[in-house]
């Protein structure tokens, strides 16, 4: 019998957003494309594809479906309070491509409301403090785990 996989929110996350084409419907609802047709167009997704990720999205409080014309019946897509928390995620998968992989030619650039390109960062709300490996200290809550994995009798060797 195969082990559980370790209890985590990113696991859990990624299971609603983490496959290429929901996270590419966020971007483009966060750039402002709300119809069907062209976020299909944008993100290159086929239109079934598209159709499941959104209905996924949809179900998952991410994005609601708001109509826009009753003759023919036709919806746009928003982002949900929970989607609108998704944009510093989005914020810095881009930023982390704009460095390694898209050094010399960035698709996009942001412009923050002071006047700079903007360049992301994690923070505690509390400090103020950069969070990163070096800040951050690991404390496990799920019963039988370590931050080296299972612990206890079926611990693996």
């Amino acid at each position: 019998m195969k082990a559980a996989p370790r209890p985590c929110s990113i696991a859990d996350t990624l299971a609603l957003v983490g496959e290429k084409y929901a996270l590419l419907v966020l971007r483009e609802v966060s750039l402002g494309v709300h119809r069907f047709d062209r976020i299909a167009r944008n993100t290159g997704a086929p239109r079934d594809i598209l159709t499941a990720r959104l209905k996924r999205l949809v179900e998952a409080g991410i994005l609601e479906k708001v109509p826009y014309s009753e003759r023919p019946q036709r919806f746009e897509y928003r982002a949900t309070a929970a989607g609108e928390e998704l944009q510093p995620v989005l914020l810095t998968l881009m930023a982390w491509g704009d460095r390694h992989l898209n050094a010399n030619d960035r698709p996009v650039v942001l412009e923050h409301d002071c006047g700079e390109i903007l360049s992301p960062r994690v923070i505690c709300a509390h400090c103020g403090g950069e969070a990163d490996r070096r800040s951050l200290s690991h404390h496990v809550r799920s019963p039988g785990w370590t931050t080296a994995g299972p612990s206890g009798p079926d611990e693996a060797s």
